[in-house]
């Protein structure tokens, strides 16, 4: 066995297999594979092979996308056929609102390029007269989709792999990863047979890699305790049953093809034909998570024992939906471990804390996703980033605070919810709340509806009062749910007297020390601001794109207190912590700390804003103190509220006058009481998340994870004016490089008189697809609805006319000024 390569992966499944191909393909020859046991002796074996390109996720839509059309090359090159049934996938709908999920399932597949047809219930009883359709709505038919065998499929990858120049050996289990400073040491043991088990053999040989990649699928929990990192990666169990050959469907194929693979997704299963029979994969509730602590050394490529109890319903609703299968036995089942996340995507890119240590784990569909993301991952390993955005599959998006418990709920959780109704506005419930600030109850007694923001509690809108806790369920819809009004009403306080909004769970670290002025210059694209002041800027991946944006805020010298997004605190932290690293020794000793939860966060916004503050603000002139001259726009001052001692920006991400309130967290109650009965005279209103997503596109603020992101560079994003280009800082002659290959844009839609855009739509010109939306929502401002997306750099121009589609329908927009509403900034500026 090889004892040094460039590339190491450990894990021979159908990931594993699809990494190491594409590292060789992508110029990497010197790359080895280890696996444990058998290629394809873990989930992989017992996989029912099912390809399905629909998701709402861009980043998992292109990688499924990337799969089914590489399998289907793969005999080409290596002479093996891969076991692709190209025979459709149809997702049925028995109701109104799952056929407008797939509407909005389908504009996102057109932004990826995946084909789709629509199918009324006579329609499908014509094709397949098998199939019980008077209770459905229709159905969504793709027809480039069908199934594999998931171990042909690895077994090709694996001969094409060799043949590239990979080394593959089997029977080494890795025991140990450790970092030398510019390469892992990984300590591997022979396994061997005996008696029907894998054991260990005193064999051992340590091997050195530059970089290395885990891809260990159900073994992650062990995988990650030899890194000394946390995973939330846990398998479940999922049952599939095989039935006897159905005597109708036999006689059906003697003049006809084989059937799609059929999924009714209210009904939470999919069926595919086998050998004249069917295989049923019904996604129930109460399927447990299973090896939270790690896989027993005696499980190889064993099976659970069949629950018929628990999936009885899904089976009985599948002898609804396909009447010829209910005299048919049962011939064989499966409960087998399969792995999932809390959020039910993978994780896939850098460990957190670590150097050159690649995951690939988590895979709930890691047959479909193999090929994609071998590819992707790929090109973030060689090149230094993926063409495509991979931040929301990245394994940091899962903070440090994610213990075993949450985990192995969160992720049955994420199992019974493969087939409920995937609102955009989807909030899940297990395991909530679980990081609340202490003005959580307050809130929440006074209708707040809360989403969860890296675990955080943060209020979406305020609701009823009388609501029960289910509203927020019930309001939800692909168009403009019942919580609509109200987050309408909440943008039309801002925009009109003043509206608080909680922020607590914005990302905060502190940086200080001799070196962090000189740091931060070259990490950001921006000046930096002077003491008191504050600036919008943006650190860069090396390869130009855009890798986090940061609000500075410059608090003396040498210290600097920067606020980022909520979501994405162990994402900044991590990507922070290495630069610090690499540039100590150039720039300087310096501090981090996250301060995250150490800090509470109030935006206050509207015209009388100044109003409220000014009732209790501490000072010798209270009257000026909020003044343009005395706390002039883009300005930080520690001020008294009463008796709470505050950080004020004045900023805000809503456009209007305002200011964020940075307070001790323990004190958040105390300062919420005393903004709230200030703000009584003047008609205060809470103020949620949805309003203000809504308010920041009228002022086509971009958002990181929606317009920024690592596919696009701040002038594609039309940040220019953030930009420094006569300083040198990281990332720039690669963003130079790149130019414009498309722009940002604000748009305003005239669509639906029900709907609004999510962000997830084709924007067309003519008949040709020219970009995408990537946020979308209702203005108050212009009474229509409004989005922000990429669109060729030709059709930036403001009056430029677009066509977005919206339920299936094309609707007519306009690229509009940036900054529509207020574009001199008059209203945010406004003296007092």
């Amino acid at each position: 066995m090889k004892t040094e390569v460039k590339a190491l992966v450990v894990g021979g499944g159908a990931v594993g297999n699809g990494i190491a191909y594409h590292l060789a393909k992508a110029g990497w020859s010197d790359v080895m594979l280890l696996e444990r046991d058998e290629l394809t002796s873990g989930s992989t074996w017992h996989a029912a092979g099912l390809l399905p390109l629909f998701n709402m996720s861009y980043a998992t839509s292109h990688i499924h996308d990337y799969s089914v059309k590489f399998y289907k090359s793969l005999e080409e090159e290596t002479g093996l056929n891969a076991g692709f049934s190209v025979v459709g996938n149809l997702r049925m709908a028995q109701t109104q609102a799952r056929m407008d999920e797939y509407m909005l399932y389908a504009s996102t597949a057109e932004t990826v390029g995946v084909p789709y047809e629509w199918m009324t219930p006579a329609q499908i009883k014509e094709r397949w007269p098998l199939v019980r359709t008077e209770d459905l709505e229709g159905a969504i038919f793709h027809p480039t989709d069908g199934y594999i065998n998931p171990a042909d499929v690895t077994m090709a990858m694996a001969k094409g792999a060799r043949q590239r120049g990979v080394t593959i050996e089997r029977k080494w289990q890795v025991d140990g990863y450790e970092w030398k400073g510019d390469h892992w040491e990984v300590t591997c043991t022979k396994m061997a047979d005996k008696g029907g088990n894998l054991v260990a053999t005193e064999e051992q040989v340590v091997v050195k890699a530059e970089h290395v990649v885990t891809a260990t699928g159900n073994h992650a929990q062990r995988t990650a305790k030899l890194l000394g990192i946390k995973s939330p990666a846990i398998p479940v169990e999922h049952q599939f049953i095989v039935t006897e050959p159905d005597p109708m469907l036999q006689e059906y194929r003697k003049t006809h093809g084989e059937h799609p693979v059929l999924r009714d997704a209210d009904a939470k299963w999919y069926v595919r034909e086998e050998r004249g029979g069917w295989i049923l994969g019904p996604y129930e509730k109460n399927a447990p998570a299973c090896f939270e602590y790690g896989v027993p050394d005696s499980f190889r490529a064993d099976l659970f024992p069949l629950d018929l109890e628990r999936i009885e319903e899904e089976y009985m609703s599948f002898i609804h939906r396909i009447p010829s299968s209910e005299e048919v036995g049962l011939k064989d089942d499966f409960n087998g471990p399969i792995c999932y996340t809390p959020d039910g995507n993978p994780l896939v890119g850098p460990a957190p804390g670590l150097r050159n240590m690649w995951l690939a784990e988590g895979f709930s569909f890691g047959i479909t996703a193999a090929g994609g993301t071998g590819y992707y991952l790929a090109q973030m390993m060689v090149e230094g980033e993926a063409e495509i955005d991979m931040a929301s599959l990245d394994p940091k998006r899962f903070g440090s605070w994610v213990t075993t418990e949450y985990a192995a709920r969160k992720n049955e959780e994420s199992y019974d919810h493969v087939f409920i109704l995937h609102h955009p506005d989807e909030e899940r419930p297990a395991c909530r709340p679980l990081k609340t600030a202490p003005a959580y109850d307050r809130q929440k007694a006074l209708g707040a509806q809360f989403g969860c923001v890296n675990g955080w509690e943060r209020p979406n809108y305020f609701g009823p009062l009388d609501a029960p806790d289910s509203f927020d369920h019930d309001a939800r819809s692909f168009r403009r749910g019942a919580w609509w009004d109200y987050a309408k009403d909440e943008a039309h306080a801002i925009r009109e007297g003043v509206g608080l909004i909680d922020a607590t769970a914005f990302t905060k670290h502190v940086l200080s020390g001799p070196g962090a002025t000189q740091f931060l210059d070259w990490f950001t694209t921006n000046k930096l601001p002077r003491v008191g002041r504050i600036n919008l800027t943006y650190a860069l991946t090396a390869a130009g794109t855009t890798r986090t944006e940061y609000t500075i805020v410059r608090r003396g010298e040498d210290s600097y207190y920067l606020v980022s997004a909520g979501a994405w605190q162990s994402y900044d932290a991590d990507f922070l912590r290495a630069a610090i690293a690499d540039k100590t020794a150039e720039f300087g000793a310096m501090t981090l700390q996250d301060v995250t939860s150490q800090y509470g966060v109030f935006a206050i916004a509207g015209p009388k804003s100044r109003d409220v503050l000014g009732a209790l603000i501490s000072d010798a002139n209270p009257e000026t103190a909020l003044s343009n001259k005395r706390f002039p726009w883009l300005s930080s001052q520690d001020i008294e509220l009463k008796m709470c001692p505050t950080m004020a920006i004045r900023v805000a991400y809503t456009g209007e006058l305002g200011w964020e309130l940075h307070h001790p967290i323990e004190m958040q109650n105390y300062l919420f009481d005393q903004l709230m009965q200030a703000g009584e005279p003047h008609g205060l209103k809470l103020v949620g998340a949805r309003a203000q997503n809504w308010l920041r596109q009228e002022k086509s603020y971009r958002a990181f994870g929606t317009e920024l992101g690592r596919d696009a560079t701040p002038l594609e994003a039309g940040l220019d004016r953030f930009v420094d280009l006569n300083k040198d800082f990281h990332g720039k002659a690669a963003m130079e490089a790149i130019g414009i290959r498309s722009k940002c844009v604000t748009l305003l839609v005239d669509g639906p008189a029900d709907a609004d855009p999510w962000g997830r739509e084709a924007l067309y010109a003519g008949d040709t697809k020219v970009g995408r939306l990537t946020s979308g929502g209702y203005s108050p401002a212009f009474g229509r609805s409004i989005g922000m997306g990429y669109v060729r750099p030709d059709l930036a121009e403001p009056g430029t006319k677009l066509m977005v589609k919206i339920q299936d329908k094309l609707w007519p927009v306009e690229v509009t000024v940036d900054s529509p509403y207020d574009p001199t900034n008059a209203t945010i500026r406004k003296d007092g």
